[in-house]
């Protein structure tokens, strides 16, 4: 197979070496001339994956149009928020690989965005626990594959699916798009108490009440299950992404929670954290839902409001009690439909 990666950040270039080390022929897409110039000539990615050896096979451009006409499948590997703009680019319908994770400021998940752009396209969405600095070094990694074509997802399940990169299948794709958007707002509030430093009763709390915020959200807006939250792109992803070093949403919370601002944070950030451009049209959708979402509320006052952390602690603990699951709240299937 053919492939096309839009965008050459961390993801996007671990997934392309990935691909053509099983076989398939890869271009990438690099928004600046010199990257793509460095993954040409020195088969290098410095900036995102330090110093990992990429495939000489690997061949990268600068031309959208370009590396999009060589390929049968295009890749996304792009921040959400740059995603439309990238997307008008392409007139030929084809495949779509979708990689990224969040929810646009028009409260369109990935798969909306490619169908007001690309209708006649078909979608897919690939998501877990995965992050690109291991995927680069070749360390076990288990992923989900979701599409509503069942047996172009079990064509493209095989054709990712290698030793160390283990590919499983759902057809729930708006729930495995809605795993990942929430996990990184979630992973934003674990940060943040990793920031004021040995707070591990109330970040297994956070994390687990942030799972049952992202099931209440996603059975009412149109996920088939409440298991696929249970899976990889759910409880797997969230996991991963409120506890690694390598999380740039964890990161961004730690540094809150250090007592730096938002906008020094990303400032002298390489890579986008979604979680902080997907928590506002995140609590929009909800609030139009009327799903009740106190961690992400908590994490969009903090780094939007100017909000004191420790109130916001204050605020989540004196809510008003209430039992630990309520099953109708998890039950809602037709809410968002």
């Amino acid at each position: 197979m053919r492939f096309g990666v839009i965008g050459a950040g961390s993801w996007g270039t671990a997934f392309s070496k990935l691909l053509i080390e099983n076989g398939h022929e890869v271009a990438i897409w690099a928004r600046r001339k010199d990257l793509a110039n460095e993954i040409n000539t020195y088969h290098t990615n410095r900036k995102y994956l330090g110093n990992a050896r990429l495939p000489e096979l690997l061949r990268a451009s600068t031309d959208l149009t370009e590396t999009v006409a060589q390929s049968d499948i295009i890749v996304l590997a792009v921040p959400v928020k740059y995603l439309e703009s990238v997307l008008e680019r392409i007139t030929i319908p084809k495949i779509v690989l979708n990689l990224s994770k969040g929810i646009d400021r028009k409260n369109r998940t990935v798969s909306q965005i490619v169908q007001s752009l690309l209708p006649n396209a078909e979608y897919l969405v690939l998501s877990g626990p995965s992050h690109a600095e291991e995927v680069i070094r070749r360390l076990p990694t288990s992923v989900v594959l979701a599409g509503k074509n069942e047996k172009l997802c079990r064509e493209i399940q095989k054709s990712v699916n290698s030793e160390y990169f283990r590919v499983y299948t759902s057809t729930d794709v708006l729930g495995i798009e809605i795993c990942g958007s929430v996990k990184n707002v979630i992973a934003i509030g674990a940060g943040i108490l990793d920031g004021l430093g040995g707070w591990d009763n109330a970040k297994a709390a956070l994390m687990t009440r942030g799972l049952y915020e992202m099931v209440k959200f996603g059975t009412a807006y149109g996920a088939q299950s409440p298991l696929t939250f249970m899976g990889l792109a759910g409880i797997g992803d969230l996991l991963v992404t409120c506890m690694s070093r390598h999380s740039r949403n964890r990161y961004v919370g730690e540094m809150i929670g250090r007592g730096k601002k938002l906008q020094d944070i990303l400032q002298n950030m390489s890579m986008v954290a979604e979680g902080v451009y997907t928590v506002k049209p995140l609590l929009e959708l909800a609030s139009k839902m009327k799903i009740e979402m106190p961690v992400c509320q908590q994490v969009k006052e903090i780094l939007y409001e100017g909000k004191n952390v420790q109130n916001a602690m204050k605020d989540l603990m004196n809510r008003s009690l209430k039992p630990e699951i309520r099953l109708q709240e998890l039950m809602n299937f037709d809410q968002g439909r």
